[in-house]
């Protein structure tokens, strides 16, 4: 079913203005398909983006567990473009298809549109994931961090692949996110020296990753954002099936779970303040299939390789700021060049609106080739 959407009033920023780009189609595809090829493209209207042009694509991607996958995007390319991309990875959306922000953008209310503008109006490309399940078909695979980390990493591939908009695969390339986009941008400086090593990339943005799920279902437990750990067992269970959710699920739970599958990120309050065990007949994030798959999304593992920007509130009442602090020294002691800004700025979504200036500025000094400093 359709569902709509409440705008998040810190976020939203009112967009003005509509513009129909040029047609535009995909290059011949390549004789083996490669992650980051084109799917299809189109030219679409997009709201607020009258500086740009602007194409709604599905590409070729890959999976947590290494298959490949069609994912949906939008690449907006702002007239008089510097050539830099900055490959977005957006925070928590939903699972239902109609909550994917390529819908958003087309229909002028995309809540993160005013972050996005922010990195467009500096004459950067913007190549949007919509991730794996959210706008094609199949579930979302919500929080699922290697399978998020692949689909940005490959949405800026397809970016550099599609006609008209004269960016080079040899482009000088940042990765941003806040929330789950935080997780995504962490995997992918993770995974980009082996997943993607030809790409450029000069910087990564990381805000308020949940970069420990187990920690961070443990601190939304029985919390007014607890329909965020149902949503993210739905993600990870359509990320790994044979986890098998449905067979730990009592009545409430199925229910839940039938329900939650289409819904967006606005709907989940519905579930505020109830408890796991409330929808489970066994201790599920113990079974040690299910705790294997949570440590696996943990950031930490690799350190990333080009100067990365790690930001996050102490005043975070969703992702406890102590899960960054953790990362901090696992990224310092295997020598990454990490900025790492602790700040008091309030809630989680305050905090990616308040701190979006400083954010692009940081991005928009590594796109230019100046150096950072790092605070490891």
């Amino acid at each position: 079913m359709t569902r709509s959407r409440k705008l998040i009033p810190l976020l939203a920023l009112v967009l003005v203005g509509t513009t129909l780009a040029a047609p535009a189609s995909a290059e011949p595809a390549a004789p083996t398909a490669r992650a980051g090829d084109l799917v299809s493209a189109r030219a679409i209207w997009a709201p607020g983006f009258e500086y740009a042009r602007v194409w709604k694509i599905t590409y070729r991607s890959t999976s947590a567990t290494g298959a490949s996958t069609v994912v949906s995007g939008t690449v907006i390319v702002p007239n008089g473009s510097t050539g830099a991309i900055v490959g977005y990875g957006p925070g928590t959306h939903g699972l239902g298809d109609q909550c994917a922000p390529s819908v958003g953008l087309q229909r002028g209310d995309e809540f993160e549109g005013g972050l996005i503008h922010q990195y467009a109006r500096k004459g950067f490309a913007v190549a949007v994931t919509d991730y794996e399940g959210l706008g094609t078909p199949g579930d979302h695979t919500y929080t699922a961090g290697r399978s998020q980390g692949n689909a940005v990493l490959d949405v800026v591939r397809a970016s550099t692949r599609l006609s008209g908009t004269g960016l080079s695969p040899k482009a000088p390339v940042a990765v941003v996110g806040y929330s789950q986009g935080g997780q995504t941008a962490g995997w992918a400086a993770e995974i980009a020296p082996a997943y993607a090593p030809e790409l450029n990339i000069k910087g990564f943005a990381v805000g308020a990753a949940p970069s420990d799920l187990r920690r961070v279902a443990d601190a939304n437990d029985g919390g007014a954002n607890f329909g965020l750990v149902l949503a993210a067992g739905v993600g990870l269970n359509a990320a790994y099936p044979e986890l098998a959710l449905t067979n730990y699920l009592n009545a409430a739970g199925q229910a839940a779970y039938a329900d939650i599958r289409d819904d967006c990120g606005s709907d989940f309050g519905k579930y505020a303040n109830r408890r796991l065990s409330d929808y489970t007949t066994t201790d599920v994030l113990n079974r040690p299939d299910w705790s294997a798959r949570l440590a696996e999304q943990n950031l930490g593992t690799r350190a990333p390789t080009v100067p990365t920007l790690m930001y996050h509130s102490t005043g975070d009442e969703i992702i406890p700021v102590s899960v960054s602090v953790a990362l901090r020294p696992q990224w310092c002691g295997k020598g990454a060049k990490l900025t790492y800004w602790q700040v008091d700025t309030g809630g989680h979504s305050q905090t990616a609106a308040y701190l979006s200036p400083l954010v692009t500025q940081w991005v928009a000094d590594r796109l230019a080739g100046a150096p950072a400093a790092g605070n490891c």
